[in-house]
């Protein structure tokens, strides 16, 4: 019996998609920064933003899909963070919490006390269905984790 693992952030992308500026810019963003790390000794950092929560968010889809939220002020502090290290590979700043977008709805309607309907609008092509970030690396080097949860955020 084989135990399955979850694919890496950015495995499963269309590289000719409608997403695919999005998707194949960081991937090249990345590159180009750990070749001018390598070959011309640039002191860098990359990190790898997953999900931001706040104002103007898209609104879409049935709900299923899956993100973890972290909110900005926390996750600029895992940028921080990640500056003052001498870690030159990808680290994921984000929050692995992960709930379905029609939780997150339900939650924000709770909160704000809000009597605003539900409306379901067709999931953009590719758009990935989970998305639940790895931050071990961020837990051990930077010692980072998010600390404000979406309800406080």
């Amino acid at each position: 019996m084989s135990i399955r693992k979850k694919k890496p952030i950015g495995e499963h992308v269309n590289p000719i998609g409608p997403r695919s500026v999005y998707d194949e810019a960081k991937r090249f963003s990345e590159a180009v920064t750990m070749a001018y790390h390598r070959y011309y000794k640039v002191d860098t950092r990359i990190v790898r933003i997953c999900n931001t929560y706040g104002p103007r968010m898209q609104l879409y889809g049935h709900g299923s899909q899956t993100r973890s939220f972290c909110y900005v002020s926390h996750e600029i502090d895992g940028f921080m963070r990640l500056t003052k290290s001498s870690e030159h590979l990808p680290v994921n700043i984000g929050n692995p919490t992960e709930f379905t977008i029609l939780e997150c709805v339900q939650r924000v309607l709770a909160v704000t006390g809000s009597k605003s309907k539900i409306k379901y609008e067709p999931l953009p092509q590719d758009d990935p269905k989970q998305r639940q970030p790895d931050i071990t690396k961020a837990r051990t080097l930077l010692g980072w984790e998010p600390r404000i949860d979406l309800e406080t955020g």
